[in-house]
Protein backbone atom coordinates (compact mmCIF):
# COMPACT_ATOMS: atom_id res chain seq x y z
CA UNK A 1 0.00 0.00 0.00
CA UNK A 2 1.63 3.41 -0.87
CA UNK A 3 1.05 6.97 0.80
CA UNK A 4 -1.00 9.41 -1.07
CA UNK A 5 1.19 13.27 -0.23
CA UNK A 6 -1.28 15.60 -0.98
CA UNK A 7 0.01 19.44 -1.13
CA UNK A 8 -2.58 21.97 -0.34
CA UNK A 9 -1.79 25.65 -1.74
CA UNK A 10 -2.43 28.90 -0.37
CA UNK A 11 -5.68 30.15 -0.42
CA UNK A 12 -4.46 33.97 -1.27
CA UNK A 13 -6.50 35.76 -4.06
CA UNK A 14 -9.05 34.81 -6.25
CA UNK A 15 -9.75 33.22 -9.59
CA UNK A 16 -8.72 36.50 -11.12
CA UNK A 17 -5.06 36.05 -9.68
CA UNK A 18 -3.51 35.07 -6.88
CA UNK A 19 -3.14 38.39 -5.51
CA UNK A 20 -6.74 38.54 -5.45
CA UNK A 21 -7.22 41.31 -7.93
CA UNK A 22 -9.64 41.42 -10.65
CA UNK A 23 -9.10 43.69 -13.95
CA UNK A 24 -11.88 43.95 -15.55
CA UNK A 25 -10.81 41.80 -18.32
CA UNK A 26 -7.88 43.69 -19.11
CA UNK A 27 -4.38 41.78 -19.70
CA UNK A 28 -1.35 43.00 -18.29
CA UNK A 29 1.07 44.83 -20.66
CA UNK A 30 4.20 43.60 -21.18
CA UNK A 31 7.21 45.58 -20.68
CA UNK A 32 7.44 48.51 -22.68
CA UNK A 33 4.08 48.81 -23.16
CA UNK A 34 1.27 50.92 -22.05
CA UNK A 35 -2.45 50.00 -21.25
CA UNK A 36 -4.94 52.91 -21.02
CA UNK A 37 -8.93 52.11 -20.31
CA UNK A 38 -11.19 54.63 -21.56
CA UNK A 39 -15.09 55.25 -21.32
CA UNK A 40 -17.21 54.97 -24.20
CA UNK A 41 -20.32 56.57 -24.32
CA UNK A 42 -23.15 54.77 -26.93
CA UNK A 43 -22.03 51.31 -27.25
CA UNK A 44 -24.72 48.47 -27.35
CA UNK A 45 -23.82 45.46 -28.94
CA UNK A 46 -20.88 43.90 -30.27
CA UNK A 47 -21.18 45.67 -33.55
CA UNK A 48 -20.30 48.96 -31.68
CA UNK A 49 -17.57 47.23 -29.86
CA UNK A 50 -16.07 46.18 -33.51
CA UNK A 51 -16.66 49.72 -35.06
CA UNK A 52 -14.36 51.29 -31.73
CA UNK A 53 -11.77 48.45 -32.16
CA UNK A 54 -11.08 48.85 -35.54
CA UNK A 55 -10.81 52.75 -35.65
CA UNK A 56 -8.54 52.93 -32.36
CA UNK A 57 -6.68 49.67 -34.04
CA UNK A 58 -5.51 52.34 -36.51
CA UNK A 59 -3.77 54.41 -34.55
CA UNK A 60 -0.08 54.61 -35.05
CA UNK A 61 1.75 52.58 -31.70
CA UNK A 62 -1.24 50.72 -30.68
CA UNK A 63 -1.30 47.04 -30.07
CA UNK A 64 -4.95 45.68 -29.22
CA UNK A 65 -7.95 46.99 -28.88
CA UNK A 66 -10.41 45.32 -26.46
CA UNK A 67 -13.88 47.20 -26.27
CA UNK A 68 -16.81 45.75 -23.82
CA UNK A 69 -20.30 47.56 -25.14
CA UNK A 70 -22.15 46.09 -21.84
CA UNK A 71 -19.64 48.35 -19.66
CA UNK A 72 -18.32 50.97 -21.80
CA UNK A 73 -14.61 50.43 -21.42
CA UNK A 74 -12.03 49.93 -23.97
CA UNK A 75 -9.06 49.19 -23.05
CA UNK A 76 -6.03 49.62 -26.01
CA UNK A 77 -2.55 48.09 -25.42
CA UNK A 78 0.10 50.81 -26.94
CA UNK A 79 3.92 51.01 -27.69
CA UNK A 80 3.53 54.87 -25.58
CA UNK A 81 0.78 57.12 -24.16
CA UNK A 82 -1.44 57.59 -27.02
CA UNK A 83 -2.68 61.44 -27.97
CA UNK A 84 -6.25 61.89 -26.63
CA UNK A 85 -7.16 64.02 -29.07
CA UNK A 86 -6.57 61.37 -31.45
CA UNK A 87 -8.55 58.44 -29.49
CA UNK A 88 -11.03 61.02 -29.31
CA UNK A 89 -11.23 61.77 -32.96
CA UNK A 90 -10.90 57.68 -33.85
CA UNK A 91 -14.20 56.97 -31.27
CA UNK A 92 -16.07 60.27 -32.86
CA UNK A 93 -15.31 58.85 -36.24
CA UNK A 94 -16.81 55.53 -35.27
CA UNK A 95 -19.84 57.05 -34.21
CA UNK A 96 -19.11 57.02 -30.34
CA UNK A 97 -18.62 59.63 -27.51
CA UNK A 98 -15.45 59.38 -26.08
CA UNK A 99 -16.12 60.28 -22.56
CA UNK A 100 -12.26 59.78 -20.91
CA UNK A 101 -10.25 57.62 -18.98
CA UNK A 102 -10.66 55.33 -15.89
Amino acid sequence: MTAETKTELPQAGSCCSPTGSCHDGAAEAPAGEVTTVYEVKGMTCGHCEGAVSEELSALAGVGSVQAVAATGRVTVVSTQPLDEEAVRAAVDEAGYELVGTV
